[in-house]
């Protein structure tokens, strides 16, 4: 089977650190395993190929260079037919795969011409992201953009029934699947034993309003009430880091907490397992969309989780089966829970069994990628070879 995987999204480096990339190694990982010969088409790598990616083709995408917000969208908008002509010109394909970004259709355009199945994989409501959160001027455009993927995909993956709604409120009735994320349950596994160490509450992510970082310092200066050697590991950077430092820093925690800063994706398992209890503090204005990959991470090392009873989290983790809900932006419910779970180990490793089982049941990349796939109507009946699948 050759897969054209197509991220024409200028603020994707596909071989970084930051979720998005993840979420894109970890497909093609997939697609790689199930024998596929697979061309990468994006703007930016972000870093050197992963391993077990050497085998990616790998095809650069044109770069924006405009600074001001309208010309760069503009900018964007008209390298949509040099992306077409890229893929084109590599192929043939026998599936094409692209991460929606928010100026870019003619891929799926193509792939409709050609009798190509094609997957178009929306992860956020990216207009109204852009929208709040950026600039964007073009917003007629942008929406009609989507509206024109959508329409030619065989299928629209979304990660959360939140998501399939915004696209089908903006492009009628799209062929929606709702897919959550998933993760490598052969890279993120418990940990074989573990020595004597310091009671230690986890959070991974980058550090931004929306990801509650601020409830879970103070909830952890509340554990110390507690367990005075405690310990607090955040794995993750970004403009909420200083906030957090200082904060730290005001309750007389920063000697108990080890902030790692931005780490390459192949550390963080190692930095996992060194962890008793992991957290997902999300504020209750978070939004409801979005399907956290360190969530699937954390149970697929086994830890018990404490997370926001908001948005997806409730489907994710089942309150007193694999973690605990609190409710968000609430330091006090959050340090009970930290509290409870340190005072009982036995419970720690009953939740964290579970969540092991969880994940390996149903949310493997593997599963999700190949749910997709059927979905658009492909199978591989034996390695590298990809034929239709029939009703």
């Amino acid at each position: 089977m050759r897969v054209a995987y197509v991220c024409a999204d200028p603020g994707v480096p596909v071989f970084g650190s930051k979720g998005a990339s993840v979420h894109v190694t970890e497909v093609l990982r997939v697609l790689v395993g199930l024998g596929a010969r697979v061309d990468l088409f994006c703007r930016r790598t972000g870093g050197v190929v992963p391993p077990g990616l050497s085998g990616v083709r790998v095809h650069r995408l044109p770069a924006p260079v405009a600074h001001d917000a309208a010309a760069r969208e503009l900018e964007l908008l008209g390298q949509a037919r040099e992306i077409e002509a890229a893929v084109q010109a590599a192929g043939p394909f026998d599936l094409v795969y692209e991460r929606y970004s928010l100026w870019n259709a003619a891929t799926m355009g193509w792939a409709r011409s050609a009798g190509v199945p094609a997957v178009l994989e929306v992860n956020a409501p990216l207009v109204d992201e852009q929208a709040e959160h950026r600039t964007l001027v073009h917003r007629d455009e942008a929406l009609s953009v989507l509206r024109a993927a959508a329409m030619c995909a065989t299928v629209v993956s979304c990660v959360t029934e939140p998501v399939a709604g915004w696209v089908q409120s903006v492009a009628g009735p799209a062929p929606v699947l709702v897919q959550p994320n998933g993760v490598d349950v052969d890279r993120f596994r418990p940990a074989p034993g573990r020595r004597p160490h310091p009671f230690t509450v986890g959070f991974v992510g980058t550090l931004k309003p929306w990801h509650g970082v601020g409830v879970l310092a103070h909830a952890f200066a509340l554990l110390r009430h507690e367990c005075p050697e405690a310990r607090l590991l955040v794995v993750g950077d970004g403009p909420g880091a200083p906030g957090l430092r200082a904060s730290l820093e005001a309750s007389g925690c920063a000697g108990s907490a080890e902030l790692t800063g931005a780490v390459p994706p192949s550390a963080i398992p190692a930095l996992l397992r060194t962890m008793d209890v992991a957290t997902a503090p999300y504020p209750a204005d978070a939004g409801a969309y979005f399907s956290p990959l360190k969530v699937y991470e954390y149970l697929a090392t086994g830890l018990p989780v404490i997370a926001s009873r908001t948005g997806q989290l409730p489907k994710v983790v089942r309150d007193g089966v694999d973690g605990v809900l609190v409710p968000p932006g609430d330091p006090a419910a959050l340090a009970r829970e930290l509290i409870r779970l340190r005072r009982d180990p036995g419970r720690r490793r009953r939740l964290g069994r579970a969540a092991r089982a969880g994940v390996e049941r149903h949310h493997t990349w593997r599963a999700v990628v190949t749910r997709t796939l059927a979905a658009a109507g492909v199978g591989l009946d034996a390695p590298g070879r990809a034929v239709p699948e029939t009703v």
